[in-house]
């Protein structure tokens, strides 16, 4: 059963990541096109437009590689973070919910006055 979960869970991911490539591609050929290629007056792309859009293109995988090599890096410091931060709360949410702490101050329950 526990086999089966991990397959789905691994189809998942494979769709999302598939999902995201195709955003990055379709967001790529429409900034590139829209800023390449000014009319739609031929048929053919001419030299100047194909230069142009391959000239784009490459920028953009380009800065697109360096943000992902980046992320890489920064994410294993970004995790520790978070969970120190998450471990830090629960220790601090943990004390202040213990009955020694919330006694703290007073000198026990209140008697009947005479």
């Amino acid at each position: 059963m526990e086999s089966q979960q991990q397959q789905v869970q691994q189809q998942q991911q494979q769709l999302r990541n598939l999902r995201d490539f195709l955003l990055v591609y379709n967001r790529m050929t429409e900034l590139c096109f829209q800023r390449c290629v000014p009319s739609l007056h031929h048929r053919a792309l001419d030299a100047e437009e194909e230069a142009c859009l391959d000239s784009c293109a490459g920028k953009l995988v380009h800065s697109n590689h360096r943000l992902m090599a980046a992320y890489v890096q920064l994410m294993p410091a970004l995790v520790q973070r978070r969970i120190a931060d998450y471990e830090a709360t629960a220790a601090l949410a943990e004390t202040a919910g213990s009955p020694s702490s919330s006694m703290t101050g007073q000198h026990g329950p209140p008697g009947p006055r005479s």
